[in-house]
């Protein structure tokens, strides 16, 4: 007797000459198979199917970039509150924290795999990174860049966060609105005239990210909206005489943490803010005398510099304030 694998089955030949029974057993063997092939063919092309290929392939990274400031944080009302040796700067380090913890997690919520979170205010040292969540990473100290306050963006993120910003110089009814530094009058671009929180949604904006979300007092919120057209925030607070009305941290972090997860799932429905090049700039300044390779001393107090780079327009910027 032979033995003869034929697809995975064992059919037994006595001697050359095939009986009845081998030949009967041959058929059903090759009517099987056939039947195997007719229904694994359309499996393998069913949505099933492709579902399990796709979820077997690795998830594309979600990447927030959240950039912190202090002026806008929870009851902060005055400069000692953000700044120095006196006042409450030790106690607000903390708020800072606590608010760039909540926006952490509402944007892991909405389903956020990596986020970033950038000291904005002075000297880029004000979070103590032991207070920072975990799941966080956190750029800390000043950079030598253009970007500033949004150093360490790119095209990888897909949404950009704004905490504890405030309003620019001379808007009425803010908590200690500037822009950048005392000596900034006003910042325009193209002739729109930009808080700091502007011309960072320009740096995001550049990078094809849109600004989803921003946490401040009621004056930036409104002139953010005014800016981007759309944008969600949470007013954590309001001017009244030079006070403040405002939530208390707690409830400021219920609403970031809410506000953020509700954002960053419609992140799709924002855009990426956006002037057109070439761009011109003019500064105005309490006091000049500063120097940039091309920028021209219009007038008293004012500077004027063109360029179809706008990270080479905020270089200029950052050398004349």
């Amino acid at each position: 007797m032979t033995i003869s694998p034929i697809a995975g089955y064992r059919l037994a030949v006595v001697g050359r000459i095939p009986t009845s029974a081998t030949i009967t057993m041959f058929n059903i063997a090759r009517t099987a198979l056939a039947c195997m092939a007719l229904v694994a063919g359309p499996l393998a092309a069913s949505p099933l199917a492709a579902q399990s290929r796709a979820a077997s392939q690795p998830a594309r990274p979600l990447k927030v970039f959240i950039s912190v400031d202090m002026e806008g944080l929870a009851g902060v009302v005055t400069s000692g509150d953000v700044g120095g040796t006196t006042g409450d700067y030790q106690y607000f380090r903390k708020i800072m924290a606590q608010e760039a913890n909540a926006a952490i997690e509402g944007a892991i919520r909405a389903g956020a795999t990596e986020v970033l979170v950038r000291d904005s205010h002075g000297s880029k040292q004000n979070m103590l990174p032991g207070d920072l969540d975990r799941r966080a990473r956190l750029l800390r100290g000043a950079s030598i860049g253009p970007k500033n306050m949004m150093e360490g963006i790119d095209s990888s993120f897909a949404a950009a966060v704004f905490i504890g910003y405030h309003a620019k110089a001379g808007t009425p009814n803010a908590i200690l609105e500037h822009t950048s530094n005392g000596n900034v009058v006003d910042f325009s671009i193209n002739g729109v005239s930009l808080p700091e929180g502007g011309y960072n949604a320009l740096v995001a904006g550049l990078y094809g990210v849109p600004v989803v979300f921003v946490a401040g007092d009621r004056a930036v919120v409104d002139q953010m909206r005014t800016l981007l057209g759309t944008v969600d925030g949470v007013a954590v607070k309001e001017e009244i005489g030079d006070a403040i009305n405002g939530l208390s941290p707690a409830a400021a972090q219920d609403a970031i943490r809410a506000g953020v997860e509700r954002a960053v799932r419609a992140r799709a429905t924002y855009r990426p803010f956006a002037l057109a090049a070439p761009y011109a700039m003019v500064l105005k300044v309490r006091k000049d005398g500063k120097t940039f390779d091309g920028a021209v001393n219009s007038a008293a107090g004012e500077y004027t510099f063109s360029s179809p780079d706008l990270l080479r327009i905020l270089a200029a910027f950052n050398a004349l304030k």
